[in-house]
């Protein structure tokens, strides 16, 4: 099918969703939400899958090609696998991305690989099993590491998603790295973000990507830049003789937001068109108000003709709401 194509009101092209199937998640990471882990939503307010599939279908039809299922932990949903196969069989979209932690991924991997899942994004912010289970506050580092071994076996593209934390895990940029020597994996170093369900936990960034950038130079002086793919929101590089390569997303930085193309929905059904707002537009609640899809779309159309044109706009125009206090897991990471 060949669908209109969405632009917002920054002519940038919209063709990404990333959607949150759910605001739960079996880690506790302090970074993204606090120990005692946060209210959850009851069900009754969680998009359904029939829900989730309409609106699938409906953005499709405008121009999404893209999806990418993120949490929470998304496996913590039940039934994922019947969600992603009702996705995987909607007209329009050709490409389908996951984003876990990898504790309950690996018994459906060869359903995905069978699916034609394209990419997995693998959280994993250490190999060190202690520092894993001080960051995360469970002592599940095994899980993770076979399940990122069966993607490879399976031969599912994988990106692991490192945040940067000063203090917590610099000492495992490099042995990260090292993975890329033998395995054809891209490793991607994130700024941390404020979104951890407390509020900001620092004053400002010590971690920022060029320091992290220069890090890497240290140790591999002969790293090589890559060209960017379009609307890439990590810089990538390539070390002579490896199989894999390294990427640094500048996610508290915004560089990318000139050629942001994708747009997120939370579990709830709420519309963010960038990171930072805090959310603009509830589709369920509209949905459950009866709408048709023609209203619906007319909703979505507002909503990205109104877009902030990068985070930074996006987080003074929802000051007035307080500091942020969201965890990750209740906007999709």
């Amino acid at each position: 099918m060949n669908s209109p194509q969405l632009f917002d009101n920054h002519h940038r092209p919209i063709n990404y969703l990333r959607l949150a199937v759910t605001d739960r998640c079996n880690l506790r990471c302090f970074y993204c939400m606090p120990e005692e882990g946060i209210k959850y939503l009851p069900k009754k307010e969680l998009l359904t899958f029939e829900e989730i599939e309409r609106l699938i279908v409906l953005v499709a039809s405008m121009g999404i090609s893209k999806v990418r299922l993120t949490g929470g932990e998304p496996f913590v949903r039940n039934d994922l696998m019947q969600l992603i196969n009702r996705i995987a069989h909607v007209d329009g979209i050709n490409d389908i991305h996951l984003t876990t932690n990898g504790l309950l991924t690996s018994p459906y991997i060869p359903e995905l690989k069978s699916l034609g899942i394209a990419s997995v994004n693998l959280s994993l912010d250490t190999l060190d099993r202690e520092r894993f289970r001080v960051i995360t506050r469970r002592d599940e580092f095994i899980k993770t590491w076979e399940t990122f071994e069966l993607l490879m076996k399976h031969g599912i593209p994988v990106k692991i998603n490192t945040v940067v934390m000063d203090k917590k895990n610099i000492d495992d940029i490099i042995p990260l790295i090292e993975l890329t020597r033998s395995y054809p994996v891209s490793i991607r170093f994130i700024e941390e973000m404020p979104f951890n369900g407390e509020g900001n936990h620092y004053s400002h960034l010590h971690w920022h990507y060029m320091r992290i950038l220069r890090k890497i130079q240290e140790k591999f002086p002969n790293i090589q830049k890559l060209a960017d793919p379009p609307h890439s929101t990590s810089y990538n590089y390539h070390i002579p003789g490896h199989a894999g390569n390294v990427g640094i997303i500048a996610a508290y930085s915004r560089t990318f937001c000139g050629s942001c193309n994708r747009i997120r929905l939370t579990p709830q059904g709420m519309l963010n068109t960038c990171l930072y707002d805090g959310g603009i537009l509830n589709l369920k609640d509209l949905m459950r108000k009866g709408l048709n899809d023609e209203e619906i779309a007319a909703h979505l159309l507002y909503a990205l003709n109104h877009r902030a044109k990068d985070g930074f706009e996006a987080e003074q125009l929802r000051k007035e709401k307080g500091p942020v206090h969201e965890s990750m897991a209740t906007i999709g990471g």
